[in-house]
């Protein structure tokens, strides 16, 4: 897929490791999409996801600060809007509800989360 599928595209990144989440930003930010965050918490995000506030896509790391991000999801689900899981649980650890959502284990390349997210992007 096109890094140019990312152009103007807003994309939430919720991630609390900060050097992570510093290239996630710099690396869409050069894609040329618009970065939402990053956020660190379950409730920083849920406040992004207002629904007066666009979003098109999202980089959602599962483990926050000890909490779980599962009600991210769920809004990101309710909005229709396509994400990427980036975490540290393996595949066996994050319940069936949400098996069709792409999952990368950590580490991982950003080129990878890239690719997987433009992807998703419906045509603009």
């Amino acid at each position: 897929m096109p890094v140019s599928a990312l152009l103007n595209r807003r994309i939430l990144v919720v991630e609390d490791d900060y050097f992570w989440a510093d290239e996630l930003r710099h690396g869409l930010e050069k894609a040329g999409a618009v970065v939402h965050g990053p956020v660190a918490s379950v409730e920083a995000a849920l406040d992004i996801l207002d629904p007066a506030i666009a979003v098109d896509g999202a980089i959602l790391d599962l483990g926050l600060r000890g909490a779980r991000a599962y009600d991210v999801a769920e809004r990101l689900i309710a909005r229709r809007t396509p994400f990427v899981f980036v975490t540290g649980y393996d595949a066996g650890a994050i319940p069936e509800a949400y098996a069709a959502v792409p999952r990368f284990e950590k580490p991982v390349t950003f080129d990878t989360i890239l690719r997987a997210l433009s992807a998703l992007m419906p045509p603009a």
